[in-house]
């Protein structure tokens, strides 16, 4: 089974026990937390799409870790003007394993 989640502004298809890095989230290495906010459920027979979020289902996953993701680098330049501008930055992220999907009501007995 998979699902299609929305967490940080971002979307997400993940599967049970699989590890991902998403926008950091308030939560301590080691806990447990529930992405509710899930767009879509599928199992390779059926789909179930939500308009916009599915009802009942939810997404659980262990928090890994926190960190910071590579250095971008922005270069900005006029020409002919003699002006250049150097920044940078980096993102922070938390990387979680997810753990369950919880399928919604009308999954459930469909199935």
């Amino acid at each position: 089974m998979y699902a299609v989640i929305r967490t940080g502004g971002k979307q997400y298809r993940v599967v049970s026990g699989e590890k991902l890095k998403i926008e950091q989230i308030p939560a301590e290495v080691g806990a447990e937390v529930s992405l509710d906010q899930v767009l879509m459920l599928g199992d390779g027979e059926s789909v179930q799409i939500g308009t916009p979020l599915v009802a009942g289902a939810a997404v659980r996953a262990t928090v890994l870790s926190h960190g910071r993701h590579d250095k971008i680098r922005i270069f900005k330049m006029r020409r002919r003007k003699h002006s250049q501008k150097h920044q940078g930055h980096r993102q922070n992220y938390t990387e979680i394993r997810v753990d369950a999907i919880a399928a919604g009501a009308a999954m459930a007995t469909a199935a």
